[in-house]
Formats: C-alpha cells, sequence, structure tokens
C-alpha cells in the first residue's frame, strides 16, 4: 500500500495521536515511537476489562442463564433473587482473570502482528484481518476461564464446587486437561472474525468521526463508539456462544462436535432458529455497555500512557 513515511515501523497502537496518510478509508499512522512501546497495548486492554467486568458481571450472569435454559429474562431474574446475593458474585474470579487477560492479548498481540504487516505494504484490510484472527487464536488459549466460569455459574453445580481453585483441580484430578478445552471449535470460530471485525470497524469510526478537544466528548464519542461495535458484533457471533455454552455445561463424557451440539440445541427449542437468540436483547444491553466501557477506558489509559 502507499506509505511514504520516514521511519521504519509502523504500530497500529498509535493511529489516533499520529499523522496519517489514508489509502481509501484506512488510516495509517506515521509513527514517532520505538517498538519497545507496544507493552503499552497489552496494559491499556487489560486494564480496560478489569474496569468492564466490575460493573457488567450480573448482566452478564441474567444472559448467561437465558442462554443455557432458553428462558425468558424475568424467570432468569427470579432465579438469581432467589440465589440471593451470596451467589450473585460467585464466578466472577475467572472471567476478571480471563477477561483481563484476553483484552490484554487481543489489542497487544494484534498491535505486535500489524506492524510487520504493514511495514512490508500488506494491504491494511489484509492486514488487520491477519492480526486480529492471530489474536484471537492467542486468546482462546485462556478458554479454560470461561469453562471453570460455565461450571461454577450453573446451578447443578452450587454444591459440587467451592469456588475456582476447588473447580479447576477437580477436573484436572479426574478429567484431565482434555476438558479444560472442551467448546474449544465455537470459540475460535468466534474469536478471530471477531477481533478482525472490530479493529476494522473501530479504524473505520475513527477516520470518520470528529476529533474531540474536550475530555468529556472525547470519552463519550469512544464509549458509543465502541459500545455499538460491540454490541452489532456480539449479536452476529450471539449463536456460537449459545452453542459453546451449551457444550461446556456438560463436565466429562464424549466432546460432542458444533453440528451435533447446533442440532441439539436446535431441537430443544423447538427447531426454531429464532429460539437461538434467547437472551440476545439483554446481551445487547451488556455488550453495548460492555464494549462501551472497554472502548472508553481504553482510550483514557492510552493516553494516559502515552502521554
Amino acid at each position: 500500500m502507499p506509505c511514504e513515511c520516514d521511519q521504519d515501523k509502523m504500530s497500529e497502537a498509535q493511529v489516533l495521536d499520529k499523522p496519517v496518510t489514508n489509502e481509501g478509508s484506512v488510516s495509517v499512522r506515521m509513527p514517532t515511537h520505538a517498538f519497545s512501546h507496544h507493552w503499552k497495548e497489552f496494559a491499556c486492554g487489560g486494564g480496560s476489562a478489569f474496569c468492564n467486568i466490575l460493573i457488567s458481571y450480573p448482566l452478564n450472569k441474567l444472559i448467561f442463564r437465558q442462554m443455557m435454559h432458553g428462558v425468558e429474562a424475568t424467570f432468569a431474574l427470579h432465579q438469581l433473587k432467589k440465589e440471593g446475593l451470596v451467589f450473585l458474585y460467585r464466578g466472577m474470579l475467572p472471567p476478571l482473570l480471563q477477561r483481563s487477560l484476553s483484552m490484554s492479548l487481543m489489542f497487544g498481540i494484534y498491535d505486535e502482528c500489524l506492524e510487520p504487516l504493514l511495514k512490508y505494504n500488506v494491504n491494511p484490510y489484509v492486514s488487520k484481518t491477519i492480526a486480529g484472527v492471530v489474536a484471537g487464536c492467542f486468546e482462546a488459549t485462556l478458554m479454560p476461564f470461561e469453562r471453570i466460569q460455565t461450571l461454577l455459574i450453573h446451578p447443578k453445580y452450587h454444591n459440587q464446587f467451592n469456588n475456582t481453585a476447588h473447580a479447576a483441580q477437580h477436573i484436572a484430578k479426574f478429567y484431565g486437561i482434555k476438558e479444560f478445552y472442551r467448546g474449544l471449535v465455537p470459540i475460535l470460530l468466534r474469536n478471530g472474525p471477531s477481533n478482525a471485525l472490530f479493529f476494522i470497524i473501530r479504524d473505520e469510526f475513527r477516520v470518520r468521526l470528529p476529533k474531540q478537544e474536550n475530555m468529556l466528548y472525547d470519552g463519550l464519542q469512544n464509549f458509543i463508539a465502541g459500545a455499538s461495535i460491540g454490541a452489532f458484533l456480539s449479536t452476529l457471533f450471539y449463536p456460537l456462544n449459545v452453542i459453546k455454552i451449551g457444550m461446556q455445561c456438560e463436565l466429562g463424557g464424549p466432546h460432542r462436535t458444533i453440528l451435533y451440539e447446533f442440532n441439539y440445541i436446535m431441537r430443544k427449542r423447538g427447531s426454531k432458529f429464532g429460539n437461538l437468540y434467547r437472551g440476545a436483547l439483554l446481551n445487547i444491553n451488556r455488550a453495548f455497555l460492555s464494549w462501551g466501557v472497554i472502548n472508553a477506558s481504553y482510550e483514557v489509559l492510552r493516553k494516559l500512557l502515552y502521554s
């Protein structure tokens, strides 16, 4: 791609603050920082996820119940109220660790992969797609956290597992490492494409949205941009999350294929594809809040670290 630049290295992490050239609607920064600054992307990604989990976990748990049982929001809410506050934040540690590490990898690995691709003049859309997919595959290594969270949230395991460590020890002792990776295929199919689309769409927003000098307006703009992208992608890949949860609700036994699980869920829900989207409305609200917080806090942390 055409890019006149006197620097040898490019880093997608600095696109907002550096001069850019355009190829079509794709922005490419003119870097002034050294490669060593990549660690800041890992820190910004992890910090933004930490803020998000603390805020959105109760809503996320409500959506999980709808995915798991295919019930209405009021019924799932009644379940949580009946269980009480003691169990409301049960299972939060795995997603807190998983999402913080996952977002750290998502932003950090993406930036690490994108730089050499842009440096060697690979098409920017292709570069962002490749970098997003690679980052998504790295994120999948953290799926044992998702696996344990699913078991801790499921009501039938409330009396079987005391906490995250207890569940991890039980799985490792009686089922082996493979059990931690039950449901890997839908996670890979979700992570890679969704990451690529997120970064591509986010950069398109950056090019088109006006630059805000006021910190409050800038934060609000970043929140709305991240929230809109997150809600769209979360809805697009929602069926894969339903299939993943269906797989991970089982402990032991054969590892079913993604096609088998899809057909099984469809039969349970009356063979209506629309029933696969039970909980999607709350999921949109959860994703809107989560990705809005992630994108806005990421930009705040980024400005603090790069200033």
